[in-house]
């Protein structure tokens, strides 16, 4: 279920924070307006949201069982990740702002970790855009987030790389977004159809 990986991350980034100076928290990263804070303040799991959404009642089964498709619904023209990405900016400079260091590497390490392992392998959640969403599939977009903005963290102030699974699995997620067709004849040079970027 990348449990593992994903909590590798999650304490990679409570690990990296915990070293921090000042003046790192402080520092630009490549994404426009955000700092390093506000890069943690984003990627931070919120330990009641996870809890929210696994006890919210499920009666059916799921309507979506991978990240990949989770990616490509969210990135879709008009998609979540169009039409909120200003308001999703905002929030993490706001939350950046108000939250503490401390508390901000316990959702990391501690609250988050704690309500990943109440979570049971065949946990179906009820996500509010998305209906009904395997823990599988909510664990992959979590990994591919994580793991792309772990990298954005690195550009800014260095440290070691990010794991290797890690990596792979994101690299596979991503490649599963687009249309296969169209991934394949570009990545092959045999179209001019763009296929990248999949996800914002």
């Amino acid at each position: 279920m990348n449990t593992e990986l994903l909590e590798e991350l999650w304490r990679s980034w409570a690990e990296r924070g915990a070293e921090f100076t000042a003046a790192q928290w402080a520092t630009p990263t490549r994404l426009p307006g955000w700092s390093v804070r506000a890069l943690f303040a984003h990627v931070a799991p919120d330990a009641t949201v996870l809890k929210a959404m696994r006890e919210a009642p499920v009666p059916d089964g799921p309507t979506v069982t991978s990240g990949a498709e989770i990616l490509r619904i969210f990135n879709r023209p008009g998609g979540i990740a169009q039409t909120t990405a200003d308001e999703i900016e905002e929030a993490a400079r706001k939350a950046a702002e108000t939250m503490d260091i401390d508390e901000l590497l316990r959702r990391f390490d501690t609250d988050g970790l704690a309500e990943l392992d109440a979570v049971r392998p065949g946990d179906v959640l009820a996500h509010p855009i998305l209906g009904r969403v395997t823990y599988r599939a909510f664990a992959e977009v979590a990994v591919v987030d994580v793991t792309v903005h772990l990298l954005d963290l690195i550009a800014a102030v260095g440290g070691s790389p990010v794991p290797e699974p890690a990596l792979r699995l994101t690299r596979e997620i991503l490649a599963a977004v687009p249309d296969p067709v169209e991934f394949i004849e570009a990545a092959t040079g045999r179209s001019k159809v763009a296929v990248l970027p999949v996800m914002r």
